[in-house]
């Protein structure tokens, strides 16, 4: 029980003290999980990050559910994805019953403003840290610049082929760039081991 505990208090930190939605929460959850904690290693957070980005939600809240099963199996999923959640709804709350009036102030624009890039600058932060322990040789540095190329087709090139759009669309997800990713994976550890 003490573990379940443990769970929600800790998840109930970094959902407390993130601001900017999932991937901004990334870098907190590494410090808590791998580093804090132990609960998981680099590449099993990495892991997480891939299916959570592939699941339906938001992928800390996917991550906080991977690591509670882990420890303390269905009820450590529901304390630490509880405990992730709970500070959000608590200060969303909140700010719902006063936004209204406040919204249209421009020191709460500038104040937004601050925060969204300071949101991206965690973001990078965490794509930093998952590097050392993802990108690790030439084959996995090929996955992750294919990755980006089809992610950045998606984002920014307009295609006038509606069909074509619409595969575009559908391989560039991240949904799909990850099973792609995951293929390329099974494919290139393959041939390593019949070179050997």
């Amino acid at each position: 029980m003490n573990v379940c505990l443990d769970l929600f208090l800790t998840f109930a930190q970094v959902g407390a003290c993130t601001f900017g939605g999932g991937y901004a929460m990334l870098p907190i959850l590494q410090r808590e999980v791998v580093e804090k904690r132990g609960w998981a290693t680099e590449e099993e957070v990495a892991d997480y990050y891939a299916i959570g980005q592939c699941t339906p939600g938001i992928i800390a809240v996917n991550t906080a559910t991977f690591v509670g099963q882990k420890q303390q199996g269905t009820l450590g999923a529901a304390c630490a994805t509880f405990g992730l959640i709970f500070p959000a709804l608590v200060i969303i709350g909140i700010i719902a019953t006063f936004l209204e009036r406040f919204a249209e102030l421009p020191v709460v624009g500038h104040a937004f403003a601050g925060v969204r890039a300071c949101v991206c600058a965690l973001i990078l932060s965490s794509v930093l840290k998952l590097r050392k322990s993802t990108i690790i040789d030439g084959a996995t540095t090929a996955v992750f610049l294919v990755a980006l190329a089809l992610a950045l087709v998606r984002s920014y090139l307009s295609i006038p082929n509606e069909m074509a759009a619409f595969l575009v669309y559908q391989v560039c997800s991240p949904v799909g760039l990850v099973i792609l990713a995951g293929l390329a994976g099974v494919i290139l550890r393959a041939r390593k081991g019949w070179k050997t």
